[in-house]
């Protein structure tokens, strides 16, 4: 299961996961319409301190939203991943692709 939440401030949003970021969360977010939630934001701060598990689907989708932040000239950042969260960006080398902050 996956919580969402998050916080606009004018052209700053911050999405706030917990939980599990797998298959059937994955879809939650897509029904939540991410993309469509990021239109207008040109600094994306996923926070995911409290994400206890991401899968390869959970990866794919961080790697996608990046992808569309950059193509609409934002930036993405993901703060603060856990020890279990940071190696499975490790282990994958997404963290030489994303901005990870923590």
């Amino acid at each position: 299961m996956l919580s969402v939440k998050q916080e606009k401030n004018g052209e700053k949003m911050t999405i706030f996961l917990e939980g599990r970021l797998d298959t059937s969360s994955t879809s939650e977010l897509e029904q939540w319409n991410l993309k469509s939630a990021i239109r207008g934001v040109h600094h994306l701060v996923l926070d995911v301190s409290n994400l206890i598990y991401v899968s390869s689907v959970g990866l794919h989708l961080l790697f996608t939203t990046h992808e569309a932040m950059l193509r609409r000239q934002g930036d993405m950042v993901i703060r603060g991943a856990n020890e279990g969260v940071l190696e499975v960006l490790n282990v994958t080398g997404f963290v030489e692709i994303l901005n990870i902050e923590n």
